[in-house]
């Protein structure tokens, strides 16, 4: 009998596969250290962010369910 193919879980934990197929994932640099950044890009980083084809491709073979 094969093993089963599991899915990377630090990937599994950091990336979503949306209805449509994209990659999403959160941005980095937002946890601590804060005073220093500017509050323009504490605001750009709020928001979501979509992978490229190229990398998305790559993140859907580590996500396997």
């Amino acid at each position: 009998m094969k093993n089963k193919l599991k899915s990377k879980r630090g990937v599994k934990k950091r990336f979503k596969v949306t209805a449509k197929g994209k990659v999403k994932y959160t941005k980095a640099f937002r946890r601590h250290i804060l005073t220093k950044k500017t509050t323009k890009s504490k605001r750009q980083m709020r928001k979501n962010s979509y992978l490229s084809a190229a990398d998305a491709k790559a993140i859907k073979g580590m996500l396997l369910y």
